[in-house]
C-alpha cells in the first residue's frame, strides 16, 4: 500500500486579466496556493485553492505548519478519512474561509492523484452523469462597464454559442441597473439567459424592491442579494418573488447549504469547490441539492468545475471566468457554448510547471517530507 512521502507547496499571485468590479469590491489579485503530493509509488497529484484579494499567506501557513505534516505516511486513497481528520485537526477554526480553502488544496490534490492511479478522468470517477455543461459568461458583465460594453460582450458570447451572461447589479439607483439590463435584453432577445449578481449588497427591503424591477427582464436568477449568513431574509425574499434566488459562493460547510435547502431559501446552489473545502464536500452538497430537486451552478473555478458539473445530474450552468490561463498549457475545451471536461486521468488541468515556477510569490515555497 502506497503512502504519502513528499508534499510541495507554493503560491502564485495572479492579477486579473481584465478589470473586475462588483457592488462591494474590486479584484486586485488572485492568490493561488498549489499543493503537489507524491506517494511512495511515485504517483503525483496536484491541487489548488484561491483567494480573491488577500489571505493567501494565511492559507499557506495553515498548510505548511499544521495540515500537511499530518499527511506524511497516510494512505492517499483514503480521501474521506484524510478530509475528516484534517477538519477535526482544525476544529477551532472551522467553519471558516481559511480552513476550508486550505482543505480544498489538499483534497483536490488527493483526487488528482487517485484519478491518475486509477487511470480515470475526474468527471467519470466522481459520477459520470453527462458529457458537457452549458456556459454563461460573467467576464463581460462587471459593474463598472457601460450598457454599450455589456451589450457588445453579450452579443459576442451569444455568437460563440454561449447560452447566457451574468450582469453585476448594485448601483445606487435601481433605474441604473434597469437601464443596463434593458439594453442587454433588447440586444440579445428572449432566447438568451440573463443572470444578475448583487454580491450581498442589499438589505431585505431593497432586495424585494429590486426583485420587482428584475422580473420585467425575465432574469434567470438573482444571485447573492443579501448577506450570505441571513437564511431567514433569503427565505422571505424567495417567497416574495418569481425570480430564482442563487446562493453559495460565500458558504463554507455542508450544513449551511442544508439549512438553505430545508427552508426553501434558495433554488440555485452555487457551491464553490475551494470555499466548501474540496471535491469531497462539493459532491455531498451537490447530492443534497439533488434530493431537494435544486440545480447546482458552481461559482468560479471553471477549469475544475467543468468536470464536477459533468459528474452530477443536477448541474445546470458553468460560469465562464478564465482563471488559470497563465498557469496551464491548454484552456478548458469549449464546443458550441458548452464546457467539455478533459478525458485525461486526473482533474483535467494541464499545468505548466515552468510558468508556475516563474510566477511563484517570493518566499512561498516549502517541502514537507
Amino acid at each position: 500500500m502506497a503512502k504519502i512521502e513528499r508534499i510541495e507547496i507554493l503560491m502564485v499571485d495572479l492579477p486579473p486579466k481584465v478589470k473586475r468590479v462588483d457592488a462591494i469590491q474590486s479584484f486586485e489579485s488572485q492568490e493561488t496556493p498549489i499543493v503537489k503530493i507524491t506517494d511512495s509509488d511515485g504517483a503525483i497529484g496536484v491541487g489548488y485553492t484561491y483567494t480573491i484579494g488577500q489571505g493567501g499567506p494565511a492559507i499557506m501557513s495553515l498548510l505548511e505548519r499544521t495540515l500537511l505534516p499530518k499527511l506524511v505516511g497516510c494512505d492517499p486513497m483514503q480521501i474521506e478519512k484524510i478530509w475528516r481528520d484534517m477538519l477535526f485537526a482544525t476544529h477551532a477554526t472551522s467553519v471558516g474561509a481559511i480552513t476550508s480553502l486550505a482543505l480544498a488544496a489538499i483534497d483536490t490534490a488527493l483526487w488528482d492523484l487517485k484519478c491518475k492511479k486509477l487511470n480515470q478522468p475526474l468527471h467519470k470517477m466522481a459520477g459520470g452523469a453527462k458529457e458537457r455543461i452549458q456556459l454563461y459568461s460573467t467576464e463581460g458583465g462587471w459593474l463598472h462597464l457601460s450598457p454599450e460594453q455589456l451589450v457588445e460582450d453579450a452579443q459576442a458570447r451569444k455568437a460563440e454559442g454561449f447560452k447566457g451572461a451574468k450582469i453585476k447589479i448594485g448601483h445606487q439607483l435601481a433605474a441604473d441597473d434597469a437601464a443596463r439590463l434593458s439594453a442587454v435584453r433588447n440586444a440579445v432577445g428572449d432566447r438568451f439567459e440573463i443572470m444578475t449578481d448583487a454580491n450581498q449588497s442589499f438589505s431585505l427591503s431593497e432586495a424585494r424592491r429590486r426583485a420587482r424591477v428584475l422580473e420585467e427582464f425575465n432574469i434567470g436568477w438573482f444571485e447573492e442579494p443579501l448577506h450570505a449568513d441571513d437564511v431567514g431574509a433569503h427565505e422571505n425574499l424567495a417567497a416574495s418573488t418569481s425570480i430564482p434566488i442563487a446562493v453559495g459562493e460565500s458558504m463554507y460547510s455542508i450544513s449551511q447549504f442544508n439549512e438553505y435547502l430545508r427552508r426553501d431559501a434558495a433554488s440555485i446552489i452555487q457551491v464553490d469547490v475551494a470555499r466548501i473545502g474540496g471535491i469531497t464536500p462539493w459532491l455531498k452538497v451537490a447530492h443534497v441539492a439533488e434530493a431537494f430537486n435544486v440545480a447546482v451552478c458552481p461559482h468560479f473555478l471553471m477549469e475544475l468545475h467543468v468536470s464536477l458539473c459533468c459528474a452530477v445530474p443536477n448541474s445546470n450552468w458553468l460560469e465562464f471566468i478564465p482563471q488559470l490561463d497563465r498557469l496551464t498549457n491548454s484552456s478548458m475545451k469549449i464546443e458550441d457554448g458548452f464546457g467539455v471536461p478533459s478525458d485525461e486521468p486526473g482533474l483535467g488541468i494541464d499545468w505548466d510547471f515552468e510558468a508556475i515556477a516563474r510566477l511563484k510569490a517570493d518566499g512561498s515555497e516549502a517541502v514537507i517530507n
